[in-house]
């Protein structure tokens, strides 16, 4: 449970650090809408990170079903979580909906880039 807290800790503060100085920096140029939104989706994606993270631990040790029910409310829980930010970008004229969706996947997209830089760090490591 460590290793999880510890793995959402080192991603959730990547994400919300480059959207602030992102969101910030897009707010000193005048970009204020698209500023905000690159908060408002990185806040919520965190959320729903941490969401994802804490409810793994609770289906271990249930039957199929229950396990099946337990996760499908969860996956159905955290998309009204992420909806929250994209219909209040596509209600409000204060924030760009595709900034907001940017910030939602800043995670994933921090994961992912994680792992493409190891490949290719180990890929150069075995050529030499």
């Amino acid at each position: 449970m460590e290793a999880l807290r510890q793995t959402q800790k080192k991603y959730s503060s990547r994400a919300i650090t480059t959207a602030i100085f992102a969101g910030f920096f897009l707010i000193l140029i005048g970009q204020q809408a698209i500023g905000k939104g690159l908060i408002l989706g990185t806040v919520f994606g965190i959320v729903n990170f941490v969401l994802m993270g804490e409810t793994l631990p609770l289906r271990l040790g249930k039957s199929k079903g229950k396990t099946y029910l337990f996760s499908f409310g969860s996956i159905f829980f955290r998309y009204i979580i992420v909806a929250v930010p994209l219909v209040m970008a596509i209600k409000l004229e204060q924030y760009n909906l595709f900034s907001t969706m940017l910030g939602i996947f800043l995670i994933q997209f921090f994961i992912l880039a994680e792992h493409v830089f190891g490949l290719i760090a180990s890929a150069r490591g075995k050529q030499v």
